[in-house]
């Protein structure tokens, strides 16, 4: 029998079904790599969201910070202050997200990943462990949190290079993205685009890893009290600003040397290790005014920045699934 005349017949089979008889359902394992796919998906997209909200809501702050961190000046709130002003009255409003464009580029994919690869690490250790579908044990869920902070910096490093440089230039040296890769290729050699890449590596392991383990201790912890598994959107909020905070501080001064090092070029430093960079700040600034300078300023940002993006990505999670399951039961 040719091809079209066995499908007729398939299609004359599937059509004269005899009474009770049923169609053959996919099998468990396609089944389960469907619902993973979708999983997948949900958390990238989830994650892409909650990154770009957050960012862009301290976007202001953030090139504040970054401006003090890279620079000798001493900071302080009247001097933050001042520096925004002085920014709005010279180039105009929209000014003070300069640099937010290469921000975005970079924090949609490292939020995406960051958190996807967090789902998918939290699975993988939870079956290892026994955990599947429940709360990890401490260990594990630091580690789970320290392993996805580390696969998205690393994905995504050249793009965190480019916005700390179009952050403290003006305007007029780099006219866009593209710009600052191919400057900084002709000038300055391909390998200046990894230019602090160790501190920011030695940096996010902590910083990712209590995020994610204050935020979801915070949440086991409220279910316990409380009784109820999911928090309210404030709650979700509160947990992951008090995630921020403690995340955010304990891996500063790497924050510091990593911004130092990643714009030598423009400020007139010649910035080489990890230690010769903490050296040359302790020896110019001091401890505290040198490697911990702006972090009065991150405990105001980055409680608001960590906060917004994990409630947004456990809410857009939430509404990901009620939408999915809603055009489920429409068909």
């Amino acid at each position: 029998m040719d091809q079209v005349g066995m499908g007729n017949a398939v299609q004359e089979r599937q059509g004269a079904l005899a009474p009770g008889e049923v169609l053959p359902r996919p099998t468990s394992s396609q089944s389960e790599g469907f619902k993973q796919g979708r999983s997948v998906l949900n958390s990238l997209l989830s994650g892409a969201f909650a990154g770009a909200v957050a960012k862009t809501a301290v976007a202001p702050l953030d090139r504040t910070k970054i401006i003090f961190q890279v620079s000798s000046n001493r900071f302080s709130a009247k001097e933050a202050y001042r520096l925004i002003y002085r920014t709005y009255l010279k180039d105009g409003f929209f000014s003070l997200w300069r640099g937010n464009s290469a921000t975005m580029v970079r924090v949609i994919p490292y939020a995406a990943i960051q958190f996807c690869a967090h789902e998918q690490y939290k699975r993988i250790l939870g079956q290892h462990y026994g955990f599947q579908g429940k709360v990890l044990p401490p260990v594990p869920r630091l580690l789970a949190g320290s392993m996805a902070g580390t696969t998205a910096a690393m994905i995504t490093y050249p793009l965190d290079m480019v916005r700390a440089r179009m952050a403290v230039t003006p305007k007029e040296m780099y006219s866009n993205i593209m710009h600052v890769f191919v400057r900084i290729s002709r000038e300055e050699g391909l390998k200046t685009i990894y230019r602090g890449f160790t501190p920011t590596i030695l940096g996010v392991v902590p910083y990712a890893g209590i995020s994610f383990f204050t935020y979801e201790t915070l949440k086991k912890v409220h279910a316990e009290h409380t009784g109820r598994s999911q928090p309210y959107s404030y709650e979700r909020l509160a947990f992951g600003a008090c995630a921020g905070l403690i995340g955010q501080s304990s891996s500063y001064p790497l924050d510091v040397v990593r911004r130092r090092m990643q714009t030598a070029g423009v400020t007139g430093h010649t910035y080489g290790t990890i230690s010769g960079t903490m050296r040359d700040i302790v020896a110019e600034e001091g401890v505290i005014r040198g490697l911990y300078k702006g972090l009065s300023m991150n405990w105001v940002k980055g409680p608001i920045a960590v906060g917004i993006s994990f409630m947004t990505f456990d809410l857009s999670q939430i509404l990901l699934r009620k939408f999915q399951q809603f055009n489920y039961s429409a068909r």
